[in-house]
């Protein structure tokens, strides 16, 4: 049974590291196939350009991509299920500028011992989701067997 965003949204505070709950992700929506997530402007998570003129740093996108992605994972599977990542191939397309974002994730398998992710970073525009700004796929081996 998936969770609600409420439970999703509670697992980040539990398990994760307090640098990664810095990251301060909302958990927006909870789909049949993986989650919305917002990451919130942060001018600690930018770079260069000064105030307003910088982008998001590309360790903080992969970051947001790994966690969101344990936690759709949980969220479709109705409990976090310890886990590491594997692999993570990420694709920078275009700079992310300071501001919210939107962050999608798609489970592409969920299996008993893996579990495969593809995440989508774009930039929110007036609260829309502007151009793709990176990619990533993410690999997770299941701890709990």
């Amino acid at each position: 049974m998936a969770w609600t965003t409420d439970e999703a949204q509670a697992l980040l505070g539990e398990v994760f590291a307090p640098w990664v709950q810095a990251l301060a992700l909302r958990v927006s929506a909870i789909e049949e196939t993986g989650a919305r997530f917002v990451l919130p402007g942060n001018p600690e998570l930018s770079r260069g350009g000064g105030a307003g003129g910088g982008v998001v740093c590309g360790q903080a996108i992969g970051a947001a991509a790994d966690t969101c992605s344990v936690v759709a994972l949980s969220a479709l599977n109705g409990a976090f299920r310890p886990c590491t990542t594997v692999d993570m191939t990420t694709h920078f397309l275009r700079p992310l500028p300071d501001g919210e974002a939107e962050i999608t994730v798609t489970a592409l398998s969920n299996g008993r011992r893996m579990a495969t992710t593809r995440v989508d970073v774009r930039g929110l525009v007036d609260g829309a989701p502007g151009k793709l700004s990176a990619s990533a796929t993410c690999a997770f081996a299941y701890l709990d067997l």
